[in-house]
């Protein structure tokens, strides 16, 4: 039985449902209570609900499983870490006490239960824990923050000195991730050179600084697509005595660990077993292990990626002429961890992700969470961050959502794996807004739009929804993007940065859009319907009031014959020939509908005259199609005449229709107020105007 409240949560298991609820009412008024009534449900709960127990109040003796089983499932999932256990039963003999104690309970109370003592003690080892947890939270937050503004820095340093050396903005991390691979298969393969953890996490994150010395090098030299002369040659090797004498130069931290690997790496890098590689000549072991073995990852990515003046090569080759020795000589040790580790290598490469690199991070966490002796460094913690980051990257790729974050400074857009691959860009975008291809993604204008939808939130209202047009996959797609700006706690709060998430909607909103055209159209011409056409003519009316219009109804003459002498199909045929040439004969601004059978509507603003304008467009609709005469009957009733309401234009105009049709058909005519009492005896020559000829020039501006 759960009781959802914001209070903390107890779990009470014991299989007595009288203990239970004197435990629950002892405890019931200040804390949430879960109840099992087994050790098997007991296990289900936590597994369900261990990152909200505060507490467990376990009973020894119980069916199924008893108390000792629940605490073997506690230390197997690692849950006794995290969540203290007070042991509950009549039995007092000091062998179930000790081991209880053994297997990580924190404290015992026996039955028939106190209450005064129960709160103390639930109260005390509640209190307790909750120390511990939030020393162990703020001394992992800060070392995580510590380590991620670390790798930050050095990927903003290396992606500086790669972008000016033409190559792959991934040559840096391929390296960090290649030289830690070959540091663990070497601690597995030998113990001559007592690698720590830590020494390897060092090494591999100084490795990212190996080509800092090519800042100084002429840009012409650095990206010569062609072979160095002897004097070119002589400059670019001076990039690797140049980088350590900037890692000299920092002298108040020569004595840190990151700081003397990363002058070894960027000084001896070149070097190479036989004592043939630049600067000091050094041969076999008075290279620097670390190195030696950044060496060897340099060259491996080197091979790997395309460069100004080679194409890339396989894996397999890479790994094939690095062992033949044709890319100089290495320590055979390490020629050895590479065949064995060659698969982890091309797997981890391939596996090159921001969630990797993340675990990455949180295993150095871990690493130096361990150096504080003082906190009892819960893995399980790590272990279960490390979860939640897989789950979140998991389901981004389920969802196939395009997660993101943003932060202004460093100005940086951070995709989730999933996401980059779809869009075809890296994971990390330095400077988003002068990166080409992101802007060729977003386009200019959706990036100022989204900027100034997120710079208009606020801290209590930060969350926002554009709807734009995203360029990939070979066209554009609709898509919305759902983001929450971040603010800082400064006063006033500065605007950060937003996560948020892209989701594709391009097909639900061509579908909307079709089935919005199928309401709006008329399914046969794709003119407007009837009813569309009047809600924009009122629109028109009501926004520009004092226009010059006029509403025109026209249907065809002798359409019947066309259907009974041909069949409907051609009938159809005719309406959509009609229907194009009233398309062209009218402008952008105009309405044009089919209103129903062979009726159409017009509705017209002109500047000057309206009458050459319908005149113009009843001799474009005149003609012949299909050697079938198409001849048309119209009527026009104008604003000045009749007033703006639309129901009396329309009657105007399909009472000028009405009365050209009883008159002969096959001319326009005007609504004027003899139509009321005349219509009977209306003929062309006493109450219209006969066909027009077409006109000589279209007066009226229409």
């Amino acid at each position: 039985m759960e009781r959802a409240t914001n209070k903390q949560k107890i779990l009470i298991v014991d299989d007595s449902e009288m203990n239970r609820a004197i435990l629950a009412d002892m405890l019931g008024n200040e804390f949430d209570i879960l109840e099992a009534e087994d050790g098997s449900e007991g296990v289900a709960m936590l597994q369900r609900h261990s990152m909200e127990i505060s507490l467990v109040l376990l009973d020894i003796v119980m069916p199924k499983l008893d108390g000792f089983g629940v605490l073997s499932m506690m230390n197997k999932y690692h849950w006794i870490e995290d969540i203290p256990v007070i042991m509950i039963s009549a039995e007092r003999g000091s062998s179930h006490v000790e081991r209880a104690f053994e297997m990580g309970i924190t404290d015992f109370i026996s039955r028939p239960f106190d209450a005064l003592i129960v709160h103390r003690r639930v109260v005390n080892t509640i209190l307790l824990y909750a120390k511990q947890k939030k020393l162990m939270s703020l001394v992992a937050d800060q070392i995580y923050e510590k380590e991620h503004r670390s790798s930050l820095m050095i990927d903003i340093l290396s992606h500086i000195v790669e972008f000016r050396n033409g190559e792959s903005g991934m040559h840096v991390r391929h390296v960090h991730i290649l030289t830690e691979t070959l540091l663990t298969a070497l601690t597995r393969k030998t113990e001559r050179y007592r690698l720590s953890p830590t020494d390897i996490s060092v090494i591999s994150t100084a490795s990212a600084l190996h080509d800092i010395g090519k800042i100084a090098i002429p840009e012409e030299i650095l990206n010569k697509p062609g072979k160095f002369t002897p004097e070119e040659f002589a400059v670019m090797k001076s990039h690797s005595m140049v980088g350590a004498e900037m890692l000299e130069g920092l002298t108040a931290y020569q004595d840190e660990p990151l700081v003397k690997a990363a002058y070894e790496i960027c000084r001896w890098h070149h070097e190479r077993w036989d004592g043939r590689g630049y600067p000091d000549g050094l041969k076999e072991n008075e290279i620097p292990i670390s190195a030696q073995i950044v060496a060897l990852a340099d060259v491996y990515d080197a091979l790997t990626s395309e460069r100004v003046y080679k194409p890339a090569f396989s894996h397999e080759k890479a790994v094939e002429m690095i062992l033949n020795g044709e890319c100089g000589i290495f320590n055979p040790l390490l020629m050895d961890c590479l065949r064995d580790c060659a698969d982890e290598i091309q797997e981890e490469l391939g596996n090159d992700t921001a969630l990797r690199q993340g675990q990455r991070e949180m295993q150095n966490v871990a690493r130096e969470l361990h150096k504080h002796e003082e906190l009892t460094a819960s893995e399980r913690t790590l272990e279960l961050l490390e979860h939640e980051r897989m789950k979140y990257s998991f389901f981004a790729a389920m969802t196939e959502e395009i997660q993101f974050e943003y932060t202004v400074q460093p100005s940086m857009a951070t995709l989730s794996a999933w996401g980059a691959e779809r869009l075809g860009v890296d994971e990390i975008i330095m400077d988003p807004e002068h990166n080409e291809r992101a802007m060729q993604l977003l386009g200019k204008e959706n990036w100022q739009g989204l900027a100034d939808a997120l710079h208009a939130t606020t801290p209590g209202n930060p969350v926002i929804t554009y709807d734009c047009l995203i360029n990939y996959e070979g066209g554009g797609r609709w898509t919305r993007i759902v983001a929450r700006a971040t603010w800082s706690s400064d006063e006033p709060p500065r605007y950060t940065g937003a996560i948020g998430k892209a989701i594709d909607i391009h097909d639900s909103r061509m579908q909307m859009d079709n089935l919005e055209r199928m309401a709006t159209h008329d399914a046969m011409t794709s003119l407007l319907n009837h009813a569309t056409a009047k809600k924009r003519v009122l629109e028109r009316l009501k926004e520009r009031p004092e226009g010059k219009y006029a509403l025109v109804i026209f249907d065809l003459d002798h359409f019947k014959q066309a259907n009974d002498t041909y069949g409907h199909m051609f009938g159809d045929r005719v309406l959509v020939h009609v229907a194009n040439k009233l398309r062209q004969s009218i402008r952008d601004g105009d309405i044009a509908a089919r209103v129903g059978g062979d009726e159409f509507l017009i509705f017209l603003e002109c500047k000057m005259e309206i009458e050459p304008a319908v005149e113009r467009i009843y001799t474009a609709l005149t003609g012949r199609f299909e050697n079938f005469p198409i001849s048309v009957s119209m009527g026009v009733a104008t604003i000045e005449s009749v007033g703006s309401d639309y129901n009396a234009l329309f009657q105007a105009a399909d009472r000028a229709l009405y009365t050209v049709k009883r008159s002969g058909r096959g001319y326009f005519r005007f609504y004027d107020d003899s139509m009321e009492s005349t219509l009977s005896a209306i003929s062309p020559i006493d109450g219209g105007q006969e066909a027009p000829k077409p006109a000589q020039n279209e007066k009226g501006e229409c």
